[in-house]
């Protein structure tokens, strides 16, 4: 098996058939064999009825795993790599804003470089707000800052990787994955190439803007300890600041028999210095959270069912 697609899926019952389409009609005179890797994400439609169809009427290699409910879109992408048998292993999205032709470009290239094991595609422009767009690039420019790791700007999960890329990603087998991240963690030469994003074939977007800064949010802790210090940073200065204040009360009290702040600067103060401490735990409560997680060793996700793809006939048995 040369190529394995793999498609997560999350309640994309009208998209599911048009992918599909699509990747046999890209795909139609690629000259190697390949197979799609459907993972069905905990859908409450009828996405998975709609992939059985599909796996029975389909000449391709379907495989089909489904999840005994949602567990999101990192989950999905782990079972879909460890489920796939290719060579090379391509994550493309179900509503066809990521086009299979794309995916075909990138396995191209990697059979013309050897010297490269991923091809990432990234969006140069998107079709987004100001706001959102605004957000995203401080994010990237805040996780190149702080962590060691180098995170492209608008680079996506559309991407194709060697063998033994996917095998080292699956080594790293955490609970709360952020697949940018590891995906640059585990190295590996990556050549960035990019690509526009088409209007959804149906259906809407799953990631709002709360989302999105959830995922945000969990990469930071994920791949830096930098709040961490940033707290104890903060502790420090604010009892500096402190400490001169005090000196100041005392020589105002001694020297200039000025009386100290009154009763609302002591609240104000307090408040203050109330809501800092309350901040610094809710960041030692995000990591605590994030290890206790973890040490609980539960599986990334559970398979209700897996389907592996038809068995294909061979000439001599057809004509038999």
């Amino acid at each position: 098996m040369h190529l394995s697609l793999v498609i997560p899926c999350y309640n994309e019952a009208e998209n599911v058939s048009a992918m599909h389409d699509a990747v046999e009609s890209a795909f139609a005179n690629c000259g190697f064999e390949y197979e799609m890797v459907f993972v069905d994400d905990g859908s409450r439609d009828g996405t998975y009825a709609n992939l059985r169809a599909l796996h029975e009427r389909s000449r391709q290699n379907i495989r089909l795993v489904r999840f005994s409910r949602n567990f999101g879109k990192e989950s999905a992408l782990f079972a879909g790599l460890g489920h796939a048998a290719g060579e090379y292993v391509t994550l493309i999205d179900a509503d066809l804003q990521q086009r299979p032709e794309v995916a075909l470009e990138m396995v191209r290239f990697l059979d013309a470089h050897n010297e490269f094991d991923c091809v990432t595609a990234f969006q140069a422009q998107r079709r987004e707000g100001k706001l959102i767009a605004f957000l995203k690039r401080s994010f990237y420019r805040l996780m190149n800052r702080v962590t060691e790791i180098e995170f492209v700007q608008g680079a996506s999960d559309f991407r194709t990787m060697r063998r033994c890329m996917v095998d080292a990603v699956l080594s790293l087998a955490e609970h709360n994955r952020f697949s940018k991240g590891i995906f640059s963690w585990v190295g590996f030469q990556t050549h960035y190439i990019p690509y526009t994003a088409e209007e959804r074939n149906a259906g809407t977007s799953k990631w709002g803007t709360w989302k999105l800064f959830k995922y945000a949010l969990d990469g930071i802790i994920s791949f830096t300890t930098m709040p961490l210090r940033l707290t104890a940073v903060l502790g420090g200065g604010i009892a500096l600041l402190s400490l001169v204040y005090m000196m100041v009360v005392i020589i105002q009290k001694l020297f200039f028999e000025k009386p100290p702040a009154g009763y609302a600067t002591q609240v104000a103060l307090i408040l203050l210095l109330g809501g800092i401490q309350l901040l610094c735990m809710g960041i030692l409560g995000e990591y605590l959270a994030k290890t206790y997680v973890e040490s609980k060793r539960r599986p990334i996700y559970i398979a209700r069912e897996v389907i592996a793809p038809k068995q294909r006939k061979t000439k001599e048995e057809g004509e038999a």
